[in-house]
């Protein structure tokens, strides 16, 4: 099924021409605002920052199709690195904000990044400290080679504070621009390619340990242009983005939808109900983008009633189901009259379906809208794979220019995931009406979904299986109000050995982000089998669930 309008069509440009056009429209209008900070660009103003750095990596020596990883909030200088390597054709590889040192040391090893860019840290998460641990950096004076992570040449800190341990810092960085002509930039902006890879993201999908994601400036930007359409998103609106870039919904469906349209982007570093709602009050935000927690916790805050949002009309719930009475609220309580729901996986660029602004809200929250223009949906049996009657249940598919290049080093993984046709196998259930609407009604495979995060339960098994008293364990999730799923932990000790639920938490603490440590935890005898000896998890799951319901 293809849903398509004949007066819009697919852009073949780059990232950087995307904002150059920008620039071109809208050269004096607010491009990116940080309202907390006091930081205020122009779109002239915001191409000239993103100029700066360009030079500047160009000075470093960076080359085309390198891997630069970054690993911080939403700091101005992730949206201006955004755009800055991929106007000199560099691969932007975006690093969970909760990640933990074997994570960490997972990605950059996997990813080849010669460059990581980082902030001091987040939650209580010291990322120099676990970056000095896995480089061995203990003499400020001593450079950075010959340690278990070969490819990684430069660390670059960004911050206030004075670079730690041996990292450049980003303002010693930017020096290096003075080295670097015009011309030089030209050249290397003339050899980018709507076609090149220029994001990679790390997603656990539906099988195995993450992988890389790669996607093209023609994957990302008329992803981003697509979802600006479907909210009608204009030069006029001001978008508050609180959603992490290092997700598409942030750089995609914040940064590059606003972008494609000439809209001014108003980020927040990190996630606080009281900041979102002061920010949309004070600059008269028309859009807010947001989880459901993120808009519960909004609708929830003690001073709610006091501001002002009635400049709200737009926006994204996306991430996780959206309950109705949720939704409601959010239209009648924010005024966000045209919010839209939307669907989909990082690689599909992220989103396959979206709702529009005139879906009513009985489509926005049964449903998660239709297929994108130029997109391709079916809905297939996944024993023969073929499409199966509307309102029967199977899993969806999808195909188009938004479909990734691949897996990043992993073949065998991409052609599992995308088949010889060129369909991806989001791995999800679904059911399609007459009028083309989706739902999504469960996965087909194991994935944890835990407020908008994708967890792999093998990632934190094989984890856990490193424990000397572990004999086995099996991670499902379990059924949550406020998250949609928590992770459960069932564990089979080894003859003899004890352990508590504390222990197990401990051991996990610092090595797995947050949201991966078993937030319930089980020991078990044995588990429910198949004849032939295989784990029976949809039973394990409904049994880790009823028990989780009386631990409550």
């Amino acid at each position: 099924m293809k849903r398509g309008k004949k007066m819009i069509q697919l852009k073949q440009e780059t990232i950087g021409n995307l904002l150059l056009k920008a620039v071109n429209t809208n050269a004096e209008k607010e491009a990116l605002v940080y309202y907390k900070e006091g930081i205020r660009y122009t779109y002239q103003e915001f191409w000239d920052e993103t100029t700066k750095v360009a030079k500047a990596l160009l000075g470093l020596g960076i080359k085309k199709g390198e891997h630069l990883a970054i690993w911080a909030t939403n700091v101005p200088e992730w949206v201006i690195l955004q755009f800055a390597s991929a106007r000199i054709g560099a691969v932007l590889v975006t690093v969970n904000t909760s990640y933990q040192e074997s994570e960490l040391e997972y990605l950059l090893k996997q990813s080849d990044s010669t460059t990581l860019f980082c902030i001091n840290g987040f939650k209580g998460t010291s990322y120099t400290d676990i970056i000095a641990s896995i480089l061995n950096l203990i003499d400020p004076h001593k450079s950075i080679s010959n340690h278990k992570l070969p490819n990684l040449k430069n660390v670059i800190f960004i911050g206030e504070e004075t670079s730690p341990y041996e990292m450049m810092h980003w303002n010693e960085m930017l020096k290096l621009s003075n080295n670097v002509s015009d011309e030089e930039l030209l050249e290397r902006e003339k050899d980018t390619h709507p076609s090149d890879v220029i994001n990679m993201q790390y997603t656990s999908g539906t099988t195995g340990f993450p992988k890389g994601v790669m996607l093209t400036h023609h994957n990302i930007v008329n992803n981003g242009f697509l979802v600006a359409q479907a909210m009608k998103l204009t030069n006029e609106d001001r978008l508050c983005i609180p959603v992490p870039f290092f997700h598409c919904f942030g750089c995609v469906l914040g940064v590059l939808a606003c972008v494609s349209v000439g809209a001014t982007m108003l980020p927040t570093i990190e996630f606080d109900p009281k900041l979102v709602l002061e920010v949309v009050e004070k600059e008269r935000c028309t859009g807010l983008h947001g989880v459901p927690t993120m808009f519960i916790a909004e609708l929830n805050h003690p001073n709610f009633h006091e501001f002002d949002l009635s400049s709200l009309r737009t926006g994204i719930m996306a991430g996780s189901n959206c309950p109705i009475e949720v939704m409601k609220k959010v239209m009648n309580d924010m005024g966000m009259n045209d919010i839209t729901i939307a669907y989909g996986q990082t690689e599909a660029s992220p989103v396959i379906t979206q709702t529009v602004t005139d879906d009513p809200i009985s489509r926005r929250v049964n449903s998660v809208g239709k297929a994108h223009p130029f997109v391709d949906v079916k809905v297939v049996d996944p024993n023969t794979g073929l499409e199966v009657p509307r309102g029967v249940q199977g899993e969806l598919c999808t195909k188009g220019y938004l479909i990734m290049k691949g897996y990043y080093k992993m073949p065998e993984a991409t052609m599992e995931a995308i088949d010889e046709d060129g369909w991806l196998h989001t791995g999800d259930l679904a059911t399609m009406d007459d009028e083309g609407y989706i739902a999504i009604t469960g996965r087909l495979k194991d994935m944890i979904i835990r407020g908008g995060e994708n967890i792999y339960p093998r990632e934190i098994e094989e984890f856990l299986y490193q424990h000397p008293s572990i004999l086995d364990v099996q991670v499902v999730g379990v059924p949550d109000e406020k998250y949609g799923e928590k992770v459960a932990a069932c564990i089979v000790l080894k003859e003899g050995q004890s352990l508590s639920e504390t222990v197990i938490r401990d051991y996990c603490t610092g090595k797995l982000a947050y949201y991966k440590i078993p937030e319930y935890i089980f020991f078990v005898d044995e588990y429910p089998m198949t004849a032939s000896g295989k784990i029976q998890k949809y039973i394990l799951r409904e049994w880790a669930s009823n028990l989780s319901k009386e631990v409550m």
